[in-house]
């Protein structure tokens, strides 16, 4: 039986701490894992050697410093996760594993705001099909993440605001999808997955605190602080959409006037344009035709950008994050935004917290939210069930 503080629960949570380095990270080096669990050099050592043993990593040679070194990453046996998302006009799912290697990835149109049965019917058959191409066994697949574009509330695990999805009025997404895969499922909202995503495969890489702002049918904010997503008690941190601009203003779906969203969001700003432009113009199309130097299409673009900048120098007074990465498809407009909301940050930011912060394109677009699904399983599994799928019932306590 193993009892607090003895040697060998003490030897389980070392092996859990460098299993928990490895998920998050992808991989590291032996000397990486020391630094980011504070065990010694041998310690490591010792653990890495059982775990490699045991079939749970992986180790391969590469170099650090110029040295010669040991990469230490899950294997790609120990199990597989699924990322499912669902945008306004699109369901996209990935195939990973615990290696951060991308098996297999599809999307597809979707009306979600429609039918929620239509979306998970949708899903499940996507999954299932991927899984047959793939040749992988249902058997090893340990979690799905979901991403839905809406605020979850963390009590009840349903959609928030049903102005959002009203097709999906009472709906649990992560009880409705598990129970047609028959896995465990974890929810989060998009902002929060694009976050997830740059934070381990794009943008945000090396950086501990950052803001993901994504701009689109409406507009949030997913935060990371000391490496973690932070929801909020309510699940609701990151709505910078609804930071008040001007009182006086458009009147928001949250029943304010002015918000960020009344003047960024694709449903406000895409009239302004359409009386020159045409009835059929969408944010991507303004983007493209701003690139080519179209004036109008410039102006909303900067415009916007001011604006977000406004909302991001209120993150930057109250968070200080050291990086800001822009998703979605206004990000590649490249500096004709990101020049509006640097300068807005410089104008309203504590100078100090300005000076500190980089605001970036993300290095993902619309895989952002897919890949940050993947992330979430990574990050909301348990180390103890890979171990017990891995490891002898018994292990020796040298640590």
């Amino acid at each position: 039986m193993e009892t607090p503080g003895s040697q060998t629960s003490l030897h389980r949570a070392n092996l859990e701490r460098v299993v928990r380095a490895v998920r998050m990270a992808g991989s590291l080096t032996q000397a990486e894992i020391a630094r980011s669990t504070g065990l010694s050099a041998a310690t490591v050592s010792n653990i890495v050697r059982e775990l490699k043993d045991g079939g749970t990593v992986e180790v391969t040679p590469t170099s650090a410093g110029g040295r010669r070194a040991r990469s230490v990453s899950l294997s790609g046996d120990a199990g597989i996760v699924i990322g499912v998302d669902f945008g306004h006009t699109h369901l996209r799912v990935a195939i990973g594993n615990l290696a951060h290697q991308v098996l297999a990835e599809e999307s597809e149109p979707l009306d979600v705001d429609a039918s929620s049965a239509e979306g998970f019917g949708r899903a499940e058959h996507l999954v299932n099909r991927l899984i047959e191409t793939t040749g992988i066994s249902p058997a090893k697949v340990i979690g799905v993440g979901l991403g839905v574009p809406g605020p979850i509330d963390v009590e009840s695990g349903t959609l928030g605001s049903t102005s959002i999805l009203p097709g999906w009025t009472g709906i649990n997404p992560s009880q409705e999808l598990a129970g047609r895969l028959g896995v465990p499922v974890y929810v989060d909202n998009d902002a929060n997955l694009g976050a997830l995503g740059e934070l381990v495969w794009g943008s945000g890489r090396g950086v501990r605190d950052l803001a993901y702002i994504k701009v689109a049918s409406g507009v949030g904010a997913g935060l990371v602080i000391d490496g973690h997503i932070y929801r909020g008690p309510g699940g609701t941190a990151g709505e910078i959409g609804h930071i008040t601009l001007d009182e006086a203003g458009p009147v928001c779906r949250c029943g304010n006037r002015g918000c960020l969203e009344t003047f960024t969001a694709a449903r406000y700003v895409l009239p302004l344009l359409m009386p020159s432009h045409g009835p059929d113009l969408t944010m991507e199309r303004v983007v493209q035709l701003a690139r080519e130097g179209d004036p109008g299409c410039r102006r909303v673009i900067g415009d916007v950008g001011r604006h977000i900048g406004s909302g991001v120098a209120n993150l930057c007074n109250l968070l200080n994050p050291s990086r800001v990465v822009l998703g979605g498809s206004l990000a590649e407009a490249g500096e004709l935004v990101l020049g509006p909301i640097r300068d807005s940050v410089s104008r309203y930011a504590i100078p100090s917290a300005a000076r500190q912060l980089s605001v970036l394109p993300g290095a993902l677009g619309g895989r952002a939210e897919v890949l940050g699904a993947l992330a979430l399983v990574l990050s909301e599994m348990g180390d103890s069930t890979l171990l017990e799928s891995t490891l002898p019932a018994a292990t020796p306590a040298f640590t």
